[in-house]
């Protein structure tokens, strides 16, 4: 720009001048100047935050919109907020673009796990991993069963939604063979189903948990484990004490879900190797890029032994995703083995990106340090900041109901009271995953609550008291963080 501006006189000269006769070049760059951002008390900074809250709970609860329709709303009431309060639009576009950077490596991770979804599913190393997941069911300890299977597949999948309109939905058709409580089966589904999405390094939400605080991937799984497998345990416990006698009907949907698996041509007993590189590389703690690009290479490795798909059909599922044959007769196995590539995750990068432009616009107009400015002195201890991120999280979810926005606007709000506290971002991550993640399904009007209540027709309400491990994962996270057990600060790099 310095190019086309004459020459500037000596500022020390010309300040009163400049107050008179208005320098073209002056005012140009000052409206690239850093503008203040405007100072909000904390009621007024409540009136903004609840209309955002009611623009997107109303569109999105009330009107069925998406949520990228519903952010996109609540981003033009903020831009014309900033407007009104005298902040160019230079100014609240460069507080979007900021917010938008802050949670990039979310963004470009996201294109990485659904190139490794489609190569895990076209060398047979999900479906393989089904299969043998299948073996663990036991008309003996059913509940048991339901929720310790959904957990491996959800891990294999990454996604908690399509384990259980897949092997949810079995298990709940399952159960009257079995006379087994419905609702008690859809609990035991629904926990899995989100340990499972909780803990896999193909899941979405740990991917922008850990990136919008600024860690690991495999740094932010590993921790997740203190509050996850004690609550997992106790969830397997509290299956077992609801175990009654049941009918030892035969295990023929089981056998159908096998034999459609095998009819697929991707099991075989090399196809999980991809998983045994996942496994060695997440525990070396190699960055998760690094670790995500050699095992799709071992996955593609894998795939031209066992087949020859052409340049022209690998470029097709690395882009839109595997899909079986469709010569094939393979029922409900063929959704669950449609999966990965790019394309899937454009949903959830364009929610991401709308997500962190709006956290961009609160925090510029002064809404989040408003808000948190009521409640920083009282926030001294660890337990009190991760109690205050857990509600807020929880809040979130039951006031919008978007399980992608609890983590986002929650860790964006917290982590300078974290890093004020000298809290290790990890644990700001496990807690809004404990309380974001998996209490989504537990929310009657929520993205996933809805969903799963169609999927299995069984109400929310029904499978809320049983979906033990969702509520313990708050639950723990909480008590760890008043006790002080587990919590890692950046002094100790734990």
């Amino acid at each position: 720009m310095s190019s086309n501006t004459p020459a500037q006189p000596d500022h020390t000269d010309s300040t009163h001048h400049a107050q008179s006769t208005p320098n073209p070049a002056f005012t140009q760059l000052s409206s690239h100047s850093p503008q203040p951002e405007p100072q909000l008390s904390p009621i007024q900074a409540f009136v903004m935050a609840g209309c955002v809250v009611l623009i997107m709970g109303v569109t999105m609860i009330g009107f069925g919109w998406v949520p990228h329709l519903s952010l996109l709303l609540a981003i033009c009431f903020l831009l014309l907020m900033g407007r009104l309060r005298g902040l160019s639009f230079t100014h609240l576009q460069s507080a979007m673009t900021d917010g938008v950077v802050s949670g990039s490596g979310a963004i470009y991770l996201f294109f990485f796990i659904g190139l490794m979804v489609a190569a895990l599913m076209m060398s047979g190393a999900i479906p393989t991993l089904m299969y043998f997941g299948f073996e663990l069911i036991s008309p003996r300890f059913y509940y048991i069963s339901a929720f310790v299977l959904t957990s491996i597949i959800g891990i294999a999948l990454g996604s908690s939604l399509t384990t259980v309109a897949t092997l949810g939905v079995a298990f709940i058709g399952m159960s009257n063979a079995f006379d087994a409580n419905v609702a008690i089966a859809a609990g035991a589904v629904v926990s899995g189903a989100f340990f499972g999405d909780k803990m896999s390094p193909l899941s979405d939400t740990g991917t922008i948990a850990s990136s919008v605080v600024g860690i690991d991937l495999f740094e932010h799984l590993r921790n997740m484990m203190y509050t996850t497998v004690p609550a997992w345990i106790i969830s397997v416990l509290l299956f077992w004490m609801l175990t009654g006698p049941m009918q030892i009907a035969n295990l023929g949907q089981v056998t159908v879900l096998q034999n459609q698996l095998v009819a697929s041509g991707l099991v075989h007993s090399y196809a999980v190797l991809p998983f045994v590189v996942l496994i060695v590389l997440a525990m070396f703690r190699v960055n998760a890029i690094y670790t995500i690009i050699c095992t799709i290479i071992s996955a593609l490795m894998i795939t031209y032994i066992h087949s020859s798909p052409s340049i022209e059909q690998l470029g097709g599922y690395l882009f839109a995703g595997y899909a079986p044959a469709s010569n094939l007769e393979l029922g409900e196995v063929g959704s669950m083995l449609t999966r990965g590539g790019i394309q899937s995750m454009f949903f959830t990068q364009t929610i991401v990106i709308l997500a962190l432009s709006l956290g961009g616009l609160l925090k510029k107009l002064g809404i989040l340090p408003a808000l948190l400015a009521g409640v920083r002195d009282k926030l001294t201890t660890a337990g009190q900041a991760i109690f205050a991120a857990a509600m807020s999280a929880l809040s979130i979810n039951v006031l919008i109901g978007e399980q992608y926005l609890s983590i986002l606007l929650s860790g964006t709000a917290f982590r300078p009271t974290f890093e004020r506290l000298s809290l290790h971002p990890k644990n700001l991550s496990r807690t809004i995953e404990d309380a974001g993640t998996v209490i989504n399904p537990l929310v009657p009007w929520s993205v996933c609550g809805v969903f799963i209540s169609q999927a299995l027709e069984v109400p929310v309400l029904e499978y809320l008291p049983y979906a033990f491990f969702c509520y313990l994962s708050l639950l723990l996270t909480i008590l760890f963080g008043f006790s002080g057990v587990t919590i890692s600060r950046l002094d100790k790099q734990a």
